[in-house]
């Protein structure tokens, strides 16, 4: 084995739990490097409705779908309130 290469790091997923306040708690598994749409698009899957539907917020700021998850410091355990629009 050549001494200078170096395995490429395994991506670890984390779980993220979505609440919508009228109770639903779904748990979801994604990838730190996936954008707040692509975790749209799993928890629309899970529950039956269109992505584009879904808003995610913290302390009342909604989540931009283009940024990662780990730009938003979301990681493993993480929860978001889950809004429909």
């Amino acid at each position: 084995m050549n001494p200078g290469y170096n395995k490429p790091k395994q991506k670890t997923m984390i779980e993220i739990v979505v609440n919508d306040r009228v109770g639903k708690r779904i748990k979801v598994k994604c990838f730190p490097t996936d954008t707040i749409f692509i975790l749209k698009k799993l928890v629309a899957a899970h529950i039956g409705t269109r992505p584009e539907k879904l808003v995610f917020q913290k302390s009342n700021i909604p989540y931009k779908d283009k940024i990662t998850l780990e730009d938003y410091e979301i990681s493993d355990g993480s929860e978001l309130e889950l809004y429909y629009n």
